[in-house]
């Protein structure tokens, strides 16, 4: 299985091939949707996209970690991270 990476760029082309905007209208379509995710997780929202998944974000709390050369333990601030959730329609996808 080879790891390709898919970029923004490529997503832009994507919807310029699919939709028919011209290339700039779907690079801006592209920002102004991935702007609207940003925002909504920035404000703790839930971002649900139907049969691909949602994103949240979850708050973590202090614990207790150990640095892996030295094995001493140190703390590990509370902080936020993203989750992403796919859905049942993705995971049958993607293992079919």
């Amino acid at each position: 299985m080879s790891e390709t990476t898919i970029t923004r760029a490529d997503l832009a082309e994507a919807v310029y091939q699919e939709v028919g905007l011209s290339r700039n209208e779907s690079a801006q379509l592209l920002e102004t949707v991935l702007d609207e995710i940003s925002s909504a997780l920035i404000k703790e929202e839930v971002v649900k996209i139907s049969s691909f998944g949602s994103f949240s974000v979850r708050q973590k709390g202090q614990r207790i970690g150990r640095n892996p050369k030295t094995g001493d333990e140190v703390p590990i601030l509370p902080r936020k991270v993203l989750v992403f959730r796919p859905s049942q329609v993705l995971k049958a996808r993607i293992n079919a």
